[in-house]
């Protein structure tokens, strides 16, 4: 017996039963269809990053668009500017998946991520009642106590020359102990009616391959799709004054006022100009 199949707590699936695990089966039942986005559903119990695998099988051509692969507990999961995210086991959602968007230009790959975004909250607010927000670029964000949280976020990875992984982390069933965080929360924690991770993956997977199908059937351009209106819609950052901390060291302050046809955020400064940020981390100063 390898010391991965030794009775650890998180080797044994039911050892929490408030965080009973996924049903593969079922789960490849409900979105695996003829024709539809969705080709391979894979549930691993544990994994170092659903992203970095996929990455992987794509690259070495053991993987094809519309591939899903689901985590169970990952232990070595990154988010953007390789930041840890870590999670106790089956207390989220952590999965990845393969796009192929051949026929749509390149340039336009960029709003993959916050297409995510959109999906993510739609099918979670659906499914779980809870009030959803993206934070750009790539936060999902959720009320506990009246302040604002950090529930989820998404994780862009081109592989190879056709294929973008697309991850996704959110937390489900996370306690207040449990937070990594201060600024961490769980749909839990914001008053979910509905935390069966079962349903909320089916949701999200079922509005992602909407919105990818809407955004591809339009070449990828964000203004004929609706989805630069609908992120937009959705979006706590607007409205808001924000500090943006750039690459190199550099920061801008000023109001997010909009988002542009390439999916920049665009800042009013107090110099009158206004300057689109493409990369870097937001932090809200002030309320919308």
């Amino acid at each position: 017996m390898t010391p991965r199949d030794a009775a650890e707590p998180n080797d044994n699936r039911w050892s929490d039963l408030g965080r009973p695990p996924l049903a593969p089966t079922a789960l490849r039942r409900a979105l695996l269809r003829e024709g539809g986005l969705w080709t391979e559903l894979e549930v691993v119990q544990r994994t170092g990053s659903t992203n970095s695998d996929l990455v992987a099988r794509a690259v070495g051509g053991s993987a094809r668009e519309g591939t899903v692969l689901v985590a169970e507990e990952q232990t070595a999961a990154r988010g953007r500017l390789d930041r840890q995210w870590s999670a106790p086991a089956r207390s989220g959602l952590f999965f990845s998946v393969l796009l192929e968007p051949s026929g749509v230009p390149v340039e336009r790959w960029g709003w993959l991520p916050l297409l995510t975004g959109v999906a993510v909250a739609t099918g979670l607010s659906r499914t779980a009642g809870v009030d959803t927000a993206l934070k750009w670029p790539n936060d999902l964000l959720v009320t506990v106590d009246g302040e604002e949280r950090k529930a989820g976020g998404i994780l862009a990875e081109r592989a190879g020359d056709v294929g973008v992984v697309i991850g996704v982390g959110v937390n489900v069933t996370l306690r207040a102990e449990e937070l990594p965080v201060p600024t961490a929360g769980s749909l839990a924690l914001a008053g979910a009616a509905n935390t069966d991770r079962d349903p909320l993956l089916r949701a999200v997977l079922r509005a992602l391959e909407e919105w990818y199908g809407r955004w591809r059937d339009a070449d990828g351009d964000p203004g004929v799709s609706g989805l630069q209106e609908t992120y937009a819609a959705g979006c706590a950052t607007l409205g808001r004054t924000v500090r943006a901390e750039l690459p190199g060291d550099r920061a801008v302050v000023g109001e997010a006022v909009a988002l542009d046809a390439d999916g920049r955020l665009i800042l009013a400064t107090d110099a009158g100009v206004q300057e689109p940020v493409s990369a870097g981390d937001i932090v809200h100063l002030r309320p919308a």
